[in-house]
């Protein structure tokens, strides 16, 4: 359909496989679509995407194949046979799965000649096409900017973070992390105000406060471990007041019946900080217990 209109195709039509499949067809772009189970691509055919028969052919249709299935193991189930049919085109595989895989999936596109993408897509399905959404890419440069103007259309904050493809697994499993992290303590927080008769949407402004106001610690602390002097200085609170804090919280998750699982996790990494000498520190200290042992 022309340089600003290149044809795509999107192999894996789960929800967020239609969704990407979706967000090319609005964008008027010729897009071929495959999965294993074709009444998937019913939607997608009847607003003009044209359903290929094989794998193959969905990659014979378009220099750009996007890939979206549930794990590598099924990239190179569906598409590792294909061989000579992948020179000269260009993979971007949304897959999730971890570093290593997104490695070792490059160096198989590599020696079937073809330019590969890793990406992680940081948005679920409904959000794809939306400015404010996030997508992780990494990879040549050259080829994630020849292509940009397309992966673009599925999330404005489309980003490239080098040439490690390993990267957007990271960063994916990372956040997810965050998210899960932040998520547990706002529900635990919930259960001790509740018995206090106070509702989650009457604490729920205050949490976002706080969480506001955690963002100035962790830049802080971010600054202080990129120094990569072990310092720590503790401009905010040290960690044995952080540790005296804690202790309250475990205490009254005691006496309120609330599970005490997640503030005793806590408070058993501090100790083991503490322990290491880091008692009058700052909280990024903390991140010694999270890295693995120098070699």
């Amino acid at each position: 359909m022309g340089d600003n209109h290149p044809s795509v195709s999107v192999i894996g039509l789960g929800l967020m496989g239609q969704a990407l499949a979706a967000a090319f067809l609005r964008a008027g772009h010729a897009t071929t679509v495959w999965n294993r189970s074709a009444d998937k691509a019913r939607g997608l055919v009847a607003d003009g995407a044209v359903l290929a028969a094989t794998p193959g052919d969905a990659v014979a249709a378009s220099d750009l194949v996007v890939v979206c299935v549930s794990t590598y193991d099924v990239v190179h189930d569906v598409i590792g046979t294909l061989g000579d049919a992948l020179h000269g085109k260009t993979l971007v595989n949304l897959t999730s799965g971890s570093s290593a895989q997104a490695r070792r999936t490059a160096e198989w596109a590599k020696r079937n000649g073809a330019a590969y993408l890793d990406g992680a897509i940081m948005i679920t399905p409904p959000g794809i096409g939306a400015e404010t959404s996030v997508l992780f890419y990494a990879g040549d440069r050259a080829v994630f900017d020849a292509h940009e103007p397309v992966l673009k259309l599925l999330g404005g904050g489309t980003t490239h973070l080098g040439t490690d493809h390993g990267k957007p697994a990271l960063f994916d499993v990372s956040l997810l992390g965050l998210m899960w992290g932040a998520l547990n303590s706002f529900l635990h927080g919930v259960a001790i105000v509740e018995t206090g008769g106070v509702k989650a949407r009457e604490f729920l402004p205050w949490a976002h406060m706080w969480l506001d106001a955690i963002k100035i610690f962790t830049a802080d602390y971010a600054a202080q471990i990129d120094a990569g002097d072990g310092k720590f200085p503790a401009h905010d609170a040290t960690l044995e007041t952080h540790l005296g804090a804690l202790k309250h919280l475990v205490e009254e998750s005691e006496a309120l019946g609330v599970d005490t699982e997640l503030p005793k996790y806590s408070e058993a990494l501090m100790e083991r900080v503490i322990a290491q000498g880091h008692a009058g520190n700052s909280y990024a200290s903390v991140v010694q217990a999270y890295r693995r042992p120098a070699r």
